[in-house]
């Protein structure tokens, strides 16, 4: 890295055919091509802590400000604008587009937020607010599903029942990073070990286990949890 220290954290395909990161130390945005040229652009704020990016509907990268309780906005020419959250000390991290907006998760008010590419900010509360949401992914317009680190659960949002929380058959498995999978399922990193699995299946037939064992005698534990008006 150009910047000693940097900290590279999340990172993305851009529209512009390179990948953007955030660098959490060094409050900057990377831009690396495939041969490994590298672009930086400072963020107008100091302390920011920069965390997870993606490329939003609009043509340009949106990124998580932990520490400045922010959503920021970067055009591939390096253009930034920076959309503060409504709850103080939110600590935005996983953020996502499902093609119309942009989607966060708040770890220290265990919220999600949706942000529109105008700026506009909503925010719904977990039932579970000590859940610590980490990762969030989209599956479709209006419909995501999120780790819950804290809770040792997988949470979705949207579908038309507000918000379903899932637990995980591993006891304090810390489930961390999130993404949908070929097969159509969600899968999890687990943080202390291990990977999970939920098959999407149709509201209250969702199910999540653990893979290693087949599937017939695989742990699962069927979708509890009570939907409440996210």
């Amino acid at each position: 890295m150009p910047t000693p220290d940097s900290g590279p954290y999340g990172i993305t395909a851009g529209p512009d055919g390179a990948m953007w990161f955030t660098e959490m130390n060094t409050d900057r945005i990377g831009r690396i091509t495939g041969r490994g040229e590298i672009t930086e652009f400072p963020l107008p704020l100091e302390g920011a802590c920069p965390s997870m990016i993606t490329a939003g509907p609009d043509g340009a990268l949106w990124f998580t400000l932990n520490q400045a309780n922010a959503i920021g906005r970067i055009t591939t020419d390096g253009d930034t604008v920076v959309h503060p959250l409504p709850t103080p000390g939110a600590g935005p991290v996983g953020i996502t587009s499902d093609g119309t907006a942009l989607w966060f998760v708040e770890i220290a008010a265990g919220r999600i937020g949706r942000i529109s590419v105008d700026g506009d900010v909503e925010e719904f509360p977990l039932p579970d607010r000590t859940a610590k949401p980490h990762a969030i992914v989209a599956t479709s317009v209006g419909e995501c599903w999120f780790t819950e680190w804290g809770a040792n659960r997988i949470g979705r949002i949207g579908g038309g029942d507000g918000i379903v929380e899932y637990d995980l058959p591993s006891p304090s498995s810390e489930p961390h990073g999130i993404t949908l999978g070929p097969d159509g399922a969600l899968w999890a990193a687990l943080e202390t070990g291990g990977v999970a699995r939920v098959a999407r299946r149709p509201r209250t037939e969702n199910r999540v286990r653990v893979p290693g064992t087949p599937e017939d005698t695989a742990p699962w534990k069927a979708a509890g949890g009570s939907p409440t008006g996210g």
